[in-house]
Protein backbone atom coordinates (compact mmCIF):
# COMPACT_ATOMS: atom_id res chain seq x y z
CA UNK A 1 0.00 0.00 0.00
CA UNK A 2 1.29 3.66 -0.88
CA UNK A 3 -0.20 6.16 2.07
CA UNK A 4 0.57 9.62 1.76
CA UNK A 5 0.88 12.13 4.66
CA UNK A 6 0.36 15.62 5.55
CA UNK A 7 3.75 15.97 7.12
CA UNK A 8 4.35 19.76 7.80
CA UNK A 9 4.11 18.70 11.57
CA UNK A 10 6.34 16.11 11.52
CA UNK A 11 9.29 18.58 10.67
CA UNK A 12 7.90 21.71 12.11
CA UNK A 13 6.61 20.91 15.05
CA UNK A 14 7.91 20.13 18.61
CA UNK A 15 4.78 19.77 20.49
CA UNK A 16 1.20 18.66 20.25
CA UNK A 17 0.37 18.10 16.48
CA UNK A 18 4.07 16.79 15.77
CA UNK A 19 4.12 14.57 18.16
CA UNK A 20 1.17 12.93 17.12
CA UNK A 21 2.04 12.82 13.52
CA UNK A 22 5.58 11.14 14.20
CA UNK A 23 4.56 9.15 16.67
CA UNK A 24 1.68 7.56 14.28
CA UNK A 25 4.32 7.57 11.16
CA UNK A 26 6.96 5.31 13.42
CA UNK A 27 4.14 3.03 14.88
CA UNK A 28 2.49 1.89 11.45
CA UNK A 29 6.33 1.85 9.96
CA UNK A 30 7.11 -0.34 12.23
CA UNK A 31 3.88 -2.77 12.84
CA UNK A 32 3.08 -2.45 8.67
CA UNK A 33 6.40 -2.74 7.39
CA UNK A 34 5.73 -3.64 4.14
CA UNK A 35 4.07 -0.40 3.32
CA UNK A 36 5.22 2.75 1.97
CA UNK A 37 4.84 5.36 3.78
CA UNK A 38 5.52 8.71 1.59
CA UNK A 39 5.83 12.26 3.99
CA UNK A 40 5.06 15.48 2.12
CA UNK A 41 6.32 18.53 3.77
CA UNK A 42 7.28 21.79 2.54
CA UNK A 43 11.14 21.87 3.86
CA UNK A 44 13.57 20.03 5.99
CA UNK A 45 11.66 21.88 9.22
CA UNK A 46 13.53 21.37 12.28
CA UNK A 47 16.39 18.64 11.65
CA UNK A 48 16.00 17.50 14.98
CA UNK A 49 12.62 16.73 14.33
CA UNK A 50 13.37 15.40 10.91
CA UNK A 51 16.16 13.46 12.29
CA UNK A 52 13.45 11.27 14.56
CA UNK A 53 11.52 9.83 11.27
CA UNK A 54 14.35 9.65 8.46
CA UNK A 55 16.14 6.26 9.29
CA UNK A 56 13.05 4.26 8.94
CA UNK A 57 13.57 2.22 5.81
CA UNK A 58 10.01 2.39 4.51
CA UNK A 59 9.55 5.79 4.93
CA UNK A 60 10.26 8.59 2.37
CA UNK A 61 9.89 12.19 2.68
CA UNK A 62 8.49 14.39 -0.19
CA UNK A 63 9.30 18.52 -0.88
CA UNK A 64 7.73 20.95 -3.43
CA UNK A 65 9.23 20.86 -6.51
CA UNK A 66 9.31 23.53 -8.10
CA UNK A 67 10.04 27.50 -6.89
CA UNK A 68 6.18 28.88 -6.77
CA UNK A 69 5.35 25.87 -4.27
CA UNK A 70 8.97 26.56 -2.70
CA UNK A 71 7.87 29.77 -1.79
CA UNK A 72 4.12 29.26 -1.46
CA UNK A 73 4.14 26.01 0.53
CA UNK A 74 0.95 26.75 2.05
CA UNK A 75 -0.62 26.77 -1.49
CA UNK A 76 1.35 22.94 -2.37
CA UNK A 77 -0.22 21.60 0.93
CA UNK A 78 -3.70 22.80 -0.39
CA UNK A 79 -3.97 21.81 -3.49
CA UNK A 80 -0.93 21.90 -5.39
CA UNK A 81 0.37 18.48 -3.63
CA UNK A 82 -2.01 16.30 -5.61
CA UNK A 83 -0.60 16.12 -8.66
CA UNK A 84 2.42 14.43 -7.01
CA UNK A 85 0.51 12.22 -5.10
CA UNK A 86 -1.50 11.03 -8.35
CA UNK A 87 2.52 10.36 -10.09
CA UNK A 88 3.76 8.86 -6.91
CA UNK A 89 0.19 6.51 -7.21
CA UNK A 90 -0.98 7.20 -3.44
CA UNK A 91 -3.96 5.12 -2.90
CA UNK A 92 -4.46 6.76 0.29
CA UNK A 93 -3.93 10.65 1.87
CA UNK A 94 -3.97 11.04 5.55
CA UNK A 95 -3.94 14.31 7.18
CA UNK A 96 -2.65 13.91 10.21
CA UNK A 97 -3.66 17.27 11.73
CA UNK A 98 -7.06 18.94 10.66
CA UNK A 99 -6.81 19.15 6.60
CA UNK A 100 -6.03 17.42 3.59
CA UNK A 101 -5.64 18.74 0.14
CA UNK A 102 -8.11 19.21 -2.81
CA UNK A 103 -8.62 17.39 -5.76
CA UNK A 104 -8.33 13.63 -3.97
CA UNK A 105 -11.58 12.20 -4.64
CA UNK A 106 -11.02 13.93 -8.37
CA UNK A 107 -8.08 11.87 -8.54
CA UNK A 108 -9.44 8.80 -6.83
CA UNK A 109 -7.02 9.32 -4.23
CA UNK A 110 -9.12 7.85 -1.01
CA UNK A 111 -8.27 10.30 2.24
CA UNK A 112 -8.30 10.38 5.89
CA UNK A 113 -8.35 13.22 7.92
CA UNK A 114 -7.21 13.53 11.84
CA UNK A 115 -9.41 16.48 13.82
CA UNK A 116 -8.03 16.59 17.05
CA UNK A 117 -10.08 19.60 18.32
CA UNK A 118 -12.70 22.27 17.54
CA UNK A 119 -11.68 24.45 20.60
CA UNK A 120 -10.99 27.65 18.36
CA UNK A 121 -15.26 27.27 17.88
CA UNK A 122 -15.96 26.30 21.41
CA UNK A 123 -13.62 29.46 23.05
CA UNK A 124 -12.68 31.62 19.66
CA UNK A 125 -12.00 34.36 22.27
CA UNK A 126 -8.13 32.22 22.30
CA UNK A 127 -7.75 32.91 18.60
CA UNK A 128 -7.43 35.49 16.68
CA UNK A 129 -10.21 36.49 14.33
CA UNK A 130 -8.16 35.59 10.98
CA UNK A 131 -6.93 31.86 12.68
CA UNK A 132 -10.42 31.34 13.22
CA UNK A 133 -11.76 31.76 9.76
CA UNK A 134 -8.58 30.15 8.25
CA UNK A 135 -9.63 26.95 10.49
CA UNK A 136 -13.44 26.74 10.10
CA UNK A 137 -12.97 27.04 6.33
CA UNK A 138 -9.91 23.99 5.95
CA UNK A 139 -11.61 22.05 9.11
CA UNK A 140 -14.95 21.42 7.80
CA UNK A 141 -13.70 21.20 4.05
CA UNK A 142 -11.78 17.88 5.06
CA UNK A 143 -14.65 16.58 7.36
CA UNK A 144 -16.88 17.34 4.41
CA UNK A 145 -14.56 15.49 1.85
CA UNK A 146 -12.88 13.42 3.75
CA UNK A 147 -13.63 9.23 3.34
CA UNK A 148 -13.35 8.55 6.99
CA UNK A 149 -12.01 11.48 9.80
CA UNK A 150 -10.41 9.93 12.74
CA UNK A 151 -11.55 11.84 16.17
CA UNK A 152 -8.99 11.95 19.29
CA UNK A 153 -11.18 11.70 21.64
CA UNK A 154 -15.18 11.22 21.74
CA UNK A 155 -15.20 14.41 23.21
CA UNK A 156 -13.80 15.63 20.05
CA UNK A 157 -16.35 13.41 17.97
CA UNK A 158 -19.02 15.17 19.75
CA UNK A 159 -17.50 18.49 18.50
CA UNK A 160 -17.48 17.34 15.08
CA UNK A 161 -21.26 16.31 15.08
CA UNK A 162 -22.36 19.18 16.75
CA UNK A 163 -20.56 21.77 14.98
CA UNK A 164 -20.49 20.37 11.60
CA UNK A 165 -23.01 17.95 10.69
CA UNK A 166 -20.88 15.44 10.03
CA UNK A 167 -22.83 11.98 10.62
CA UNK A 168 -21.38 10.20 13.43
CA UNK A 169 -20.56 6.92 11.32
CA UNK A 170 -18.23 8.64 9.24
CA UNK A 171 -16.16 8.94 12.61
CA UNK A 172 -13.81 6.81 14.71
CA UNK A 173 -12.33 7.41 17.18
CA UNK A 174 -8.76 6.34 18.08
CA UNK A 175 -6.80 7.84 20.30
CA UNK A 176 -2.76 8.31 20.94
CA UNK A 177 0.12 7.12 22.69
CA UNK A 178 3.24 8.35 23.74
CA UNK A 179 6.83 8.06 22.69
CA UNK A 180 7.86 4.61 23.84
CA UNK A 181 10.89 6.66 25.96
CA UNK A 182 8.40 7.86 28.38
CA UNK A 183 7.89 4.15 29.65
CA UNK A 184 11.28 2.87 30.04
CA UNK A 185 13.35 3.19 33.05
CA UNK A 186 16.29 5.88 33.64
CA UNK A 187 19.33 5.65 35.43
CA UNK A 188 19.96 7.50 38.47
CA UNK A 189 22.92 8.86 36.90
CA UNK A 190 20.43 10.38 33.88
CA UNK A 191 18.27 11.81 36.78
CA UNK A 192 21.18 13.58 38.56
CA UNK A 193 22.45 15.03 35.32
CA UNK A 194 18.81 16.70 34.32
CA UNK A 195 18.29 18.09 37.79
CA UNK A 196 21.81 19.57 38.13
CA UNK A 197 21.51 20.87 33.72
CA UNK A 198 17.99 22.82 34.70
CA UNK A 199 18.49 23.65 38.34
CA UNK A 200 15.42 21.76 39.01
CA UNK A 201 14.09 22.09 42.97
CA UNK A 202 14.29 19.02 45.42
CA UNK A 203 10.14 18.53 45.33
CA UNK A 204 7.52 20.27 42.78
CA UNK A 205 4.85 20.23 40.61
CA UNK A 206 4.96 19.93 37.44
CA UNK A 207 2.82 21.21 34.14
CA UNK A 208 3.96 20.47 30.51
CA UNK A 209 2.19 22.74 27.82
CA UNK A 210 2.25 25.51 26.06
CA UNK A 211 2.36 28.89 28.21
CA UNK A 212 -0.91 30.30 26.90
CA UNK A 213 -4.12 31.24 28.13
CA UNK A 214 -6.30 27.80 27.45
CA UNK A 215 -3.36 26.08 29.39
CA UNK A 216 -4.58 27.98 32.79
CA UNK A 217 -1.23 27.63 34.13
CA UNK A 218 -2.05 30.87 36.24
CA UNK A 219 -4.24 28.34 38.26
CA UNK A 220 -1.56 26.24 39.89
CA UNK A 221 0.49 29.53 40.06
CA UNK A 222 -2.88 30.67 42.42
CA UNK A 223 -3.20 27.49 44.31
CA UNK A 224 0.36 27.43 45.51
CA UNK A 225 0.42 30.42 48.16
CA UNK A 226 -2.65 28.05 49.67
CA UNK A 227 -1.31 24.67 49.96
CA UNK A 228 -0.20 23.31 53.21
CA UNK A 229 3.42 22.36 51.99
CA UNK A 230 5.30 25.67 51.34
CA UNK A 231 8.32 23.53 50.43
CA UNK A 232 6.87 21.77 47.17
CA UNK A 233 7.41 24.19 43.75
CA UNK A 234 5.86 24.37 40.57
CA UNK A 235 7.92 23.82 37.56
CA UNK A 236 6.25 24.73 34.38
CA UNK A 237 7.46 23.98 30.54
CA UNK A 238 6.57 24.88 27.43
CA UNK A 239 6.40 27.69 24.70
CA UNK A 240 6.03 30.92 25.25
CA UNK A 241 3.72 33.45 24.60
CA UNK A 242 2.60 36.71 26.04
CA UNK A 243 0.44 35.09 28.54
CA UNK A 244 3.64 33.97 30.10
CA UNK A 245 4.30 37.54 31.12
CA UNK A 246 1.35 37.91 32.99
CA UNK A 247 1.89 34.84 34.59
CA UNK A 248 5.28 35.74 35.52
CA UNK A 249 4.21 39.19 36.42
CA UNK A 250 1.24 37.99 39.13
CA UNK A 251 4.29 35.24 40.13
CA UNK A 252 6.53 38.78 41.41
CA UNK A 253 3.67 40.40 42.67
CA UNK A 254 2.60 37.60 44.97
CA UNK A 255 6.05 37.00 46.48
CA UNK A 256 6.34 33.68 44.48
CA UNK A 257 9.10 34.06 42.82
CA UNK A 258 11.54 31.25 44.93
CA UNK A 259 8.67 28.69 44.40
CA UNK A 260 7.73 28.79 40.42
CA UNK A 261 10.14 28.06 37.52
CA UNK A 262 9.08 28.22 33.74
CA UNK A 263 11.40 26.80 31.04
CA UNK A 264 10.99 26.56 27.59
CA UNK A 265 13.30 25.26 24.98
CA UNK A 266 14.09 22.23 26.84
CA UNK A 267 15.37 18.82 24.99
CA UNK A 268 12.53 16.24 24.31
CA UNK A 269 15.14 13.36 25.31
CA UNK A 270 15.01 15.29 28.82
CA UNK A 271 11.13 15.34 29.37
CA UNK A 272 11.12 11.63 30.94
CA UNK A 273 13.53 12.51 33.78
CA UNK A 274 11.91 15.49 34.73
CA UNK A 275 8.39 13.93 34.88
CA UNK A 276 10.04 11.60 37.02
CA UNK A 277 11.64 14.02 39.38
CA UNK A 278 8.35 15.28 39.90
CA UNK A 279 6.04 14.69 43.05
CA UNK A 280 3.25 15.24 40.56
CA UNK A 281 1.85 16.41 37.64
CA UNK A 282 -1.07 19.37 37.49
CA UNK A 283 -2.88 19.72 34.17
CA UNK A 284 -5.25 22.25 34.43
CA UNK A 285 -6.18 23.23 30.91
CA UNK A 286 -9.77 24.82 30.54
CA UNK A 287 -10.40 22.47 27.84
CA UNK A 288 -8.04 19.74 25.60
CA UNK A 289 -8.70 17.66 22.62
CA UNK A 290 -7.25 15.00 24.83
CA UNK A 291 -4.25 15.33 26.69
CA UNK A 292 -0.93 13.20 25.81
CA UNK A 293 1.25 14.99 28.81
CA UNK A 294 -1.26 12.96 30.84
CA UNK A 295 -0.22 10.05 29.68
CA UNK A 296 3.61 10.93 29.66
CA UNK A 297 3.02 11.17 33.01
CA UNK A 298 1.15 8.69 33.72
CA UNK A 299 4.24 6.45 32.27
CA UNK A 300 6.77 7.98 34.42
CA UNK A 301 5.01 6.91 37.04
CA UNK A 302 3.33 10.14 38.49
CA UNK A 303 0.23 10.96 40.08
CA UNK A 304 -2.01 13.41 38.20
CA UNK A 305 -4.46 16.32 39.20
CA UNK A 306 -6.11 17.43 35.93
CA UNK A 307 -9.03 19.86 34.84
CA UNK A 308 -12.40 18.89 34.60
CA UNK A 309 -14.95 19.98 31.41
CA UNK A 310 -13.01 18.71 28.55
CA UNK A 311 -11.41 15.43 27.86
CA UNK A 312 -8.92 14.69 30.22
CA UNK A 313 -10.98 11.93 31.98
CA UNK A 314 -10.31 10.05 28.56
CA UNK A 315 -6.30 10.28 28.88
CA UNK A 316 -6.39 9.70 32.59
CA UNK A 317 -9.09 7.48 33.65
CA UNK A 318 -10.35 7.07 37.09
CA UNK A 319 -6.97 6.77 38.59
CA UNK A 320 -6.18 10.21 38.08
CA UNK A 321 -8.02 13.26 39.85
CA UNK A 322 -9.99 16.12 38.24
CA UNK A 323 -10.77 19.68 39.71
CA UNK A 324 -12.65 22.43 38.25
CA UNK A 325 -10.15 24.24 36.40
CA UNK A 326 -11.10 27.62 37.86
CA UNK A 327 -11.27 26.94 41.62
CA UNK A 328 -7.68 27.22 42.73
CA UNK A 329 -8.52 26.41 46.62
CA UNK A 330 -10.39 22.63 45.11
CA UNK A 331 -7.10 22.54 43.51
CA UNK A 332 -4.57 23.14 46.25
CA UNK A 333 -6.98 21.06 48.68
CA UNK A 334 -6.07 18.28 46.51
CA UNK A 335 -2.30 18.43 45.47
CA UNK A 336 -2.71 18.62 49.73
CA UNK A 337 -4.32 15.57 49.73
CA UNK A 338 -2.34 13.44 46.81
CA UNK A 339 1.38 15.23 48.67
CA UNK A 340 0.23 14.08 52.50
CA UNK A 341 -0.79 10.58 51.34
CA UNK A 342 1.68 8.10 49.71
CA UNK A 343 -0.89 5.80 49.93
CA UNK A 344 -3.25 7.72 47.50
CA UNK A 345 -0.41 8.73 44.99
CA UNK A 346 0.85 4.81 44.97
CA UNK A 347 -3.02 4.46 44.52
CA UNK A 348 -3.10 6.83 41.50
CA UNK A 349 0.08 5.49 39.92
CA UNK A 350 -1.04 2.09 40.05
CA UNK A 351 -4.67 2.32 38.60
CA UNK A 352 -2.93 4.66 35.74
CA UNK A 353 -0.61 2.51 34.61
CA UNK A 354 -3.35 -0.02 34.07
CA UNK A 355 -5.51 2.62 32.26
CA UNK A 356 -2.86 3.58 30.01
CA UNK A 357 -2.16 0.15 29.01
CA UNK A 358 -5.14 0.39 26.18
CA UNK A 359 -2.56 2.86 24.11
CA UNK A 360 -0.95 0.13 23.37
CA UNK A 361 1.14 1.18 20.09
CA UNK A 362 -0.09 -1.84 18.10
CA UNK A 363 -3.44 -1.74 18.75
CA UNK A 364 -3.91 2.16 17.75
CA UNK A 365 -1.55 1.04 14.66
CA UNK A 366 -4.08 -2.08 14.41
CA UNK A 367 -7.04 0.70 14.38
CA UNK A 368 -5.40 2.96 12.20
CA UNK A 369 -4.99 0.17 9.42
CA UNK A 370 -8.75 -1.25 9.99
CA UNK A 371 -9.80 2.22 9.02
CA UNK A 372 -7.27 2.76 6.11
CA UNK A 373 -7.90 -0.92 4.59
CA UNK A 374 -11.88 -0.66 5.04
CA UNK A 375 -12.19 2.96 3.05
CA UNK A 376 -10.20 1.59 0.27
CA UNK A 377 -12.86 -1.52 0.06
Amino acid sequence: MNIGYDAKRVTHNATGLGNYSRFLVRVLADVYPENSYHLYSPSLGKELLYNDIKGLPNVRFHYPQNAFYRKFSSLWRSGGLTKELVNEKIQLYHGLSNEIPSGLNKNNIRSVVTIHDLIFLRYPQFYNRIDRKIYASKYKRACMEADSIIAISETTKRDIVSFYGIDEKKISVVYQGCSDSFCCPITDEKLEEVKTKYHLPERFLLSIGSIERRKNLIEIVKALPLLKDRNISLVAIGKRTSYADEVEKYVIEHNLSDRVQILNNVLSADLPAIYRLSSLFVYPSLFEGFGIPIIEAIHCNVPVIAASGSCLEEAGGKGSIYVDPNNEAELAEQIDNVLSSPALADRMRREGLEFVARFDNRSIAGQIMEIYQRILG
